[in-house]
């Protein structure tokens, strides 16, 4: 896939992210031995020193216990993180817990707070209006749900622009054969919270996409999301399940 290109909002965002989190460091640092070089965990130490990108998604999706302080190590990586999360060039979207959704960000600072949550919004948004993002939408749609903790602001920011229709599309033909079997469609999203989670990607699906999808010509698609709405029991026995010539 092609490289996404920028946006006025999402610049902006990065350029708080720069601004806000400009020299942090872990000053402390000792890290996991076992997993990264004393050289390596030097990095997290040593701020306005760019820390080389294999190494950025090494310790991004690290578990917390691999280090002293997770948390001053992921202001010390966001800026470059937002950067290649935007640009495509995160290796490990879509295959593992992103950073910030094993810290817990909203308690910081008012300000790196809503650093972060603008980011992270306005890079579902942007990604929403680009025809060949980098990573698959649904990655990029788990990886924002996981680190804001909820599907909700993702959900209320989807519009109905066509770019962003053919990408609700593309993530219900991936999502919709777990919803159908009340399961959460994702890989990494935390077991204690899926209920919730299956219950309003349901909602939202069957109330605003079947029409949308039809536009998209996905007939097939919009049928299954609409019965979303019914008890599991009435999902499986209605005709479109039933009765071959209707599923045909």
């Amino acid at each position: 896939m092609s490289s996404a290109s920028s946006s006025p909002s999402l610049d902006a965002a990065l350029a708080d992210i720069d601004t806000v989190f400009n020299g942090f460091a872990s000053p402390a640092e000792t890290g996991c031995e076992q997993c990264f070089r004393p050289e390596e965990t030097a990095y997290l130490r040593t701020p306005y020193t760019r820390v080389p990108a294999d190494l950025v998604r090494r310790f991004f999706f690290k578990i917390p216990g691999h280090f002293e302080d997770h948390a001053a190590v992921m202001r010390r990586l966001l800026p470059q993180a937002a950067h290649a999360m935007a640009e495509g060039t995160l290796d490990g979207i879509g295959w593992g817990h992103p950073g910030l959704s094993r810290v817990e960000w909203r308690a910081w600072p008012a300000h790196q707070a809503a650093a972060v949550e603008t980011f992270v919004h306005d890079w579902w948004q942007h990604v929403l209006r680009v025809p060949e993002p980098p990573y698959p939408v649904a990655d990029v749609f788990e990886t924002c749900a996981m680190s804001l903790g909820t599907v909700t602001p993702l959900l209320d920011r989807w519009d109905s622009r066509p770019t962003a229709d053919v990408h609700l599309a593309s993530c219900s033909a991936t999502w919709l054969y777990q919803l159908e079997f009340d399961a959460a469609p994702f890989g990494w999203w935390d077991p204690d919270d899926e209920v919730a989670v299956v219950a309003e990607l349901q909602s939202w699906l069957a109330g605003h996409a079947p029409a949308r999808l039809r536009a998209q010509h996905e007939p097939d698609l919009a049928t299954r999301a609409e019965l979303l709405a019914l008890p599991y029991g009435e999902r499986w026995a209605h005709p479109y399940r039933t009765s071959p010539s209707v599923t045909n």
